[in-house]
């Protein structure tokens, strides 16, 4: 038997969650006394995985995977379980993993237990604490049939650093015409700096910034702290950003080490899509702000004061380092 876990990349380059997932499927192979397996698509330097504890590595090369299909990935990963004896596969919680993992476990009759935060407190019986409630609670979820499946929730169990020797393998999975059913004409990326999906810090703002055209404080802000721009729903639905960095329950989800809220009132939805993060300022002139209540630290002030002296506070710290 053995662990097989999925890194995922974006145009061959491995994201950091690729990494998280090793680290954390390395544990678990250790918990379970077997080997990790790591699967790869199309990736290119997968050598660096072995820092993370990735003994043997399935190597698929194949045009038609190029974009993310669902059903196509799922299928991959079923072959590569199957072939290597796999019992738990593990999966990142990003909107494609959580997209296809539900297909995993179907095709391999496994239970499925998504936004996982720690390691299995039980192997025999099989548990495992999960996010619930979007995130404002956990629960401890047993897992009863012989296959299973952990979505891994990001920036949950971070990176550890394991160097093995791996061995590399080509692996050419069957694939059929029913797995593209569905078919891409146009894939539309975002393009910055830093992308909100690898985020270890997140600047967004809302309609406290009144115009699209004082978006230099955030970018300037983001700029200094190494950071990814987001915004709140009603700034991308007012069009003064684009809809790619809306966060919340409804646009992408955060869980960032630091999160700074700069003119959100913090309505339910988008706290929901945030909460995970593990530090939260809010910066707002209304003190009875609901992202106040959600806060980790507050600023009362009005945002075209603080966030510039907040900046170049920050440029001169960095300065003196």
């Amino acid at each position: 038997m053995s662990v097989l876990v999925f890194a995922d990349n974006s145009e061959g380059k491995f994201k950091k969650n690729a990494f998280e997932v090793t680290s954390y499927g390395k544990k678990v192979a250790e918990m379970t006394q077997t080997n990790l397996v790591v699967l790869t698509i199309n990736a290119d330097n997968v050598s660096e995985l072995a820092n993370y504890g990735a003994e043997k590595i399935l190597k698929v090369s194949n045009d038609q995977l190029k974009d993310f299909n669902a059903k196509a990935y799922a299928d991959v990963v079923k072959q590569a379980a199957e072939k290597e004896g796999a019992d738990i596969v593990i999966i990142d919680s990003s909107s494609n993993g959580s997209y296809f993992a539900p297909l995993v476990a179907v095709n391999l009759e496994a239970g499925y237990a998504s936004n996982a935060v720690e390691l299995p407190s039980s192997i025999s019986p099989f548990v495992i604490k999960r996010k619930a409630f979007s995130s404002k609670a956990f629960n401890n979820t047993e897992i009863k049939t012989s296959n299973k499946v952990i979505g891994l929730s990001k920036n949950s169990f971070g990176l550890v650093e394991n160097s093995v020797n791996t061995n590399e393998e080509d692996f050419t999975p069957t694939l059929s015409d029913d797995d593209f059913n569905v078919t891409f004409k146009s894939v539309e990326k975002a393009t910055g700096k830093v992308s909100i999906a690898d985020a270890d810090i997140v600047v967004s703002g809302g309609r406290g910034l009144k115009s699209g055209e004082n978006w230099g404080i955030i970018e300037e802000l983001a700029d200094v702290l190494g950071a990814a721009t987001a915004c709140s729903k009603p700034v991308s639905d007012l069009g003064w950003r684009p809809h790619s960095e809306h966060v919340g329950q409804t646009g992408k989800p955060v869980s960032s080490n630091l999160y700074i809220a700069i003119g959100i009132s913090g309505a339910i939805q988008h706290l929901a899509g945030v909460n995970s993060s593990k530090v939260k300022v809010v910066i707002n002139t209304d003190p009875e702000a609901p992202f106040f209540k959600a806060a980790d630290y507050g600023i009362v002030g009005d945002a075209f004061d603080v966030v510039p002296r907040l900046t170049e506070k920050l440029k001169e710290f960095k300065a003196n380092q």
